[in-house]
């Protein structure tokens, strides 16, 4: 074992009792939770990157949001600078998604795991940060920022922040740890990501709720419009087909269908969406998703036609693709939808822009080499289906910088935003090795 690696192995208990103590706070930042937990976790971070001999920590307001942790920590005079990126929100974890235990009580499986919401995502980046750190100790080999943000898995207002203040956030590299390889064990970095556009779509057809049994047959109804206007979102096979949506082919190493399958928990005898290869689907083509419709429940439910219904859709748009041309693309599709001259109204939610990577830079390569030497096995360039939205503002603001796409959480077990999530504290001692190696190998190249 390296000495790097003994190292980690000796930290690894304080940092997995710290990761407990974060995943006990409750950080859900969507409108309407309670917003104590929150502010509490963000105080939380401070003390945490505290404890591992950043100074100067401090929470900063972002308009209109929960603020940011950010720390900017000295190196060597001419040495880069490498800004540490997680966010410290989690994803609701409501009763109905089936949890096996206390989803916000920290528990250890016989698998070795550590199950809880945000254990993986995206808690385990934090506490990988904190060991990075600790491990560098205060003689660092260059520059260091932090930013971790507060509402990543909501929507975010960190984007214009960063974009308004270019040179509190200007790095030479960004490490973001809040993705991870397809399984445990082998390394993978995230070479790009789907960008994700959303919108609603209101679909009206009568004043007002009448009886189903004397109007229903001539009067149309808005849920059965909406129906119609959604299943042309879809081909036969599956496939997203809208008018000016783009797609493309994945031509990086290729998603393992066990992995996908385990992950996806998709039932068996249940077929897939769409064609070309399993990695073509989920990284390389666009794919559009209803999110959530306003309607009564099942048990709510009247004999009445319904003069109103409104969904909420999201689509995953391809890397290399201009994420307000999809957009526009999409809602101008749902516009021209209109069965029995239906009233549609479709207004925009957000826009989430792609990203991929140049693989070339030379620190792209140095996270590779990192990753190997943490791995002790050759390095997958892995695309996500996935979205973070604050790459594209980094990239506006440090357009020659490297994008580092890392982290904990394997696509096969770590069930992020459902129930179950976990990590493998394995997985987060591998990575904070790998972080540590990249570091010190971009401040020796550039000391070259």
């Amino acid at each position: 074992m390296s000495d790097r690696a003994s190292a980690v192995q000796e930290l690894m208990p304080d940092v997995l009792d710290r990761l407990r103590e974060l995943v006990r706070i409750p950080s859900v930042a969507f409108p309407g939770f309670d917003a104590e937990p929150v502010h509490r976790m963000g105080e939380a971070v401070v003390e945490l990157f505290e404890a591992a001999g950043a100074t100067e920590v401090a929470l900063v307001d972002v308009p209109g949001g929960y603020p940011c942790i950010y720390a900017d920590l000295p190196g060597p005079e001419g040495s880069p600078t490498v800004l540490l990126y997680a966010h410290y929100d989690v994803q609701p974890a409501p009763a109905s998604q089936g949890w096996s235990t206390a989803p916000f009580e920290p528990v250890t499986g016989d698998d070795g795991r550590i199950y809880g919401r945000g254990a993986a995502d995206d808690k385990s980046g934090l506490v990988i940060h904190y060991g990075t750190l600790r491990l560098l100790g205060p003689d660092r080999p260059c520059r260091i920022k932090l930013l971790v943000e507060g509402e990543e898995e909501t929507i975010s207002h960190l984007e214009d922040f960063v974009e308004a203040n270019p040179e509190k956030f200007a790095a030479d590299a960004f490490v973001i740890a809040d993705i991870g390889g397809q399984v445990v064990g082998r390394p993978g970095l995230t070479t790009a990501l789907r960008g994700d556009v959303a919108c609603t779509v209101t679909v009206r057809t009568l004043s007002f709720p009448v009886h189903s049994g004397l109007f229903g047959g001539a009067a149309p109804d808005a849920l059965t419009a909406m129906i119609r206007i959604l299943d042309t979102l879809h081909d036969e096979a599956g496939d997203t087909v809208i008018p000016g949506v783009d797609t493309s082919t994945w031509d990086g190493a290729a998603m393992e269908e066990d992995v996908y399958r385990d992950g996806s928990a998709i039932l068996p005898g249940v077929d897939y969406l769409g064609t070309g290869s399993l990695s073509d689907r989920i990284w390389a083509k666009p794919s559009v998703t209803v999110l959530g419709m306003d309607l009564p429940s099942v048990a709510e439910a009247s004999n009445v036609l319904l003069p109103e219904v409104t969904a909420k859709l999201s689509m995953r748009i391809v890397p290399g693709s201009d994420a307000d041309a999809q957009l526009e693309a999409l809602m101008a599709h749902l516009r021209s939808q209109r069965p029995w001259n239906c009233e549609v109204e479709v207004a925009k939610v957000k826009t989430g822009h792609a990203f991929a990577v140049d693989e070339t830079h030379p620190a792209i390569v140095a996270a590779k080499d990192a990753l190997a030497q943490a791995y002790g096995a050759e390095v997958e360039s892995i695309g996500s289906g996935a979205s973070i939205p604050l790459v594209a503002s980094l990239k506006k603001i440090a357009p020659d910088a490297a994008i580092i796409l890392w982290g904990a959480e394997d696509t096969a077990k770590a069930r992020i935003h459902a129930s179950d999530e976990s990590v493998d504290p394995a997985e987060i001692a591998r990575m904070i090795a790998a972080q540590v190696a990249f570091i010190e190998e971009v401040a020796a190249t550039a000391r070259a």
